[in-house]
């Protein structure tokens, strides 16, 4: 080892020449020979193995053979808290001295160099390797593999989903090799590839087996609005949310949690055995059957909304078992309205049973039951003749639909609106909303209809029109219209009249014309058609004849009309208390 090191001084000097120990050159050249022999060759970059001879707090000395030993950092052993001295270990020789004639090596790089060879290796074996998982990474694990940090993909941890990855952190686990990055050294392996294979034959046995009707036990693999996918030990299948329960399921959460192991059954499968139905609600027995066989047509029955329509609301008495209430069970009104008008969805109710299928698994239900009908006693509320106020509900061509109660509606014809006018729509005559006065017609309890009128609550003015007006009595009018050639006349209180073309002459020979103020005469009255035809001609045709009894009481009525005429509006029937004691008075007149 002394010869190796330079003396510094004089570069001429010749140290060999010296004898300096009592050996001669020769010697000195021959037991360095013998000494060069003893010790191993080695080569710098190149990974050796050596022993363990010497272990400080900081350092670990390893002899490989060399004239001398390697000194390496005790914290590049870390993975290792059991080394002791004798035990054999790799190095990587960086340099065979240094400056100090020390050799310098590495056993940090010795085992990297090591571990890519031998992770190289497992990829093209494919053999299972264990390692050590250090830490979690984002979208993984960090593993330790022959000392080289692997990575671990969540997707790679196992074949279901995996949502806590801490679990596995500071634990062994093994490994294949599925993917190696030479130029960035990365390195990808896999757990979930190990128990691929092992899970492909169990599913090869579980499909080949699979029958209808076969219960099986599965765990919660994953929930979804629509159903729940179970683990049947390496195949799928799907719980439809309607096989969870015999009762209503507004979400599967409400009924199972993941990774929850149950027993299900199984409904159906494709040809190839891919799609799997299964069934829970299957194995318990169907809720229409623990039904109380005592429950019949009429008995009262609790339960809640859990469906609402519009044409209905389904109740549940019991879990699995429903009822329907139509709409139309829900009130006695006979109007159009929808079920969200008087239930809602957890509403607890009382109901009675109006239909009842064990067989077909169906009830119908009605609520309007539990109130008294409205039509049982119809005569006595509503006698004929008698008077109520109603609401307007809805109009056809022919009438108006009203309402005296809930549930109980009747029609004013059209032809019972008014005793003057002509209505050709009743929307002339009022607006939904209205609430109006109306007598009672006719009832016909078993239809359940009722006939109603409005004008019957004001005495036929044209029975009072009929002594006012009657043929051959002479009256004051204006012309107020022309159609086809006929004067329209107006009447006092409003009556209209028609005057034909050819008695529309003056005396003059001029015809009539519109808002000319003249005296007709009445040469038709009809009451039921509620028409007066009046004729000017007549008036001077036959002026010179002595009057007749009629006719003086016609000009006498007609003065008398005219008088409370220029206190009433010629729009309106006018006064019919004023018309009934005009009748007195002329019926007094011709008494005398």
């Amino acid at each position: 080892m002394a010869e190796n090191i330079k003396p510094q001084g004089n570069p001429e000097f010749d140290w060999d020449a010296l004898d300096l120990d009592g050996y001669s050159k020769a010697e000195k050249a021959e037991y360095a020979d013998k000494y060069e022999a003893t010790l191993t060759s080695i080569n710098e970059k190149e990974v050796m193995k050596g022993t363990v001879v010497a272990i400080t707090k900081k350092e670990v000395v390893i002899n490989i053979g060399y004239k001398s030993e390697g000194v390496v950092a005790i914290n590049e052993f870390r993975y290792n808290p059991d080394l002791k001295i004798g035990d054999e270990v790799v190095v990587y020789v960086e340099s065979q001295e240094d400056k100090n004639g020390q050799l310098v090596v590495s056993h940090k790089t010795a085992r990297m160099h090591h571990a890519w060879e031998r992770v190289n290796e497992v990829l093209r074996t494919g053999e299972v390797i264990t390692g050590f998982v250090k830490c979690r990474t984002k979208g993984g694990l960090i593993v330790d593999v022959f000392g080289i940090e692997a990575f671990l993909p969540g997707s790679q941890i196992d074949v279901k989903p995996i949502r806590d990855y801490d679990i596995y952190v500071g634990k062994n686990m093994e490994f294949k090799v599925v993917k190696i990055n030479q130029e960035f050294k990365n390195v990808v392996v896999s757990h979930k590839a190990l128990i691929e294979a092992e899970l492909e034959e169990q599913k090869k046995q579980i499909i080949s087996g699979l029958e209808k009707g076969q219960v099986l036990e599965g765990t919660v693999k994953n929930i979804t609005s629509y159903g729940v996918f179970i683990d049947l030990g390496g195949v799928d299948g799907l719980i439809h949310i309607t096989d969870l329960s015999w009762g209503r399921v507004n979400h599967p959460e409400e009924i199972l949690e993941l990774d929850q192991k149950l027993n299900v059954v199984i409904l159906d499968f494709d040809d190839d055995k891919k799609r799997i139905a299964l069934g829970l609600k299957q194995l318990q027995p169907h809720p229409w059957d623990a039904l109380d066989e005592k429950l019949s047509v009429g008995d009262k029955v609790k339960g809640k909304v859990v469906v609402l329509a519009d044409y209905g609301a389904f109740v549940e008495i019991a879990a699995g078992v429903e009822g329907l209430i139509h709409v139309s069970e829900m009130s006695w009104s006979q109007h159009l309205r929808t079920a969200q008008d008087f239930l809602s969805i957890g509403d607890e109710v009382e109901a009675v049973i109006l239909t009842l299928d064990r067989e077909e698994r169906k009830m119908s239900l009605g609520i309007k039951q539990l109130m008294p009908d409205p039509w049982s006693e119809i005569e006595g509320r509503y006698p004929v003749e008698s008077k109520h106020k109603a609401k307007v509900r809805n109009f056809t061509n022919f009438g108006v639909f009203v309402e005296l109660e809930e549930g109980v509606d009747g029609l004013i014809h059209i032809s019972d609106l008014s005793w003057q006018k002509k209505i050709k729509h009743p929307s002339e005559f009022c607006k939904v909303g209205d609430e109006m006065e109306v007598v009672v017609l006719e009832i016909d309890k078993e239809n359940r209809r009722i006939s109603l009128g409005h004008k019957q609550l004001e005495e036929n003015p044209w029975d009072v029109f009929e002594t006012i007006f009657g043929e051959g009595s002479v009256h004051q009018g204006t012309i107020i219209d022309q159609k086809d050639k006929s004067g329209v006349v107006s009447l006092p209180y409003g009556v209209e009249a028609i005057c034909p073309a050819k008695h529309m002459k003056k005396e003059d020979g001029s015809n009539a014309k519109v808002e000319e103020q003249l005296d007709f005469k009445v040469i038709e009255f009809n009451k039921e058609a509620k028409k007066i035809v009046v004729s000017h001609v007549r008036t001077y045709e036959e002026g010179e004849d002595k009057p007749s009894a009629s006719s003086k009481s016609g000009k006498s009525s007609s003065k008398s009309v005219q008088d409370i005429n220029r206190n009433t509006e010629k729009s309106t029937l006018g006064d019919l208390d004023a018309l009934a004691a005009l009748k007195d008075k002329m019926e007094g007149e011709e008494g005398k």
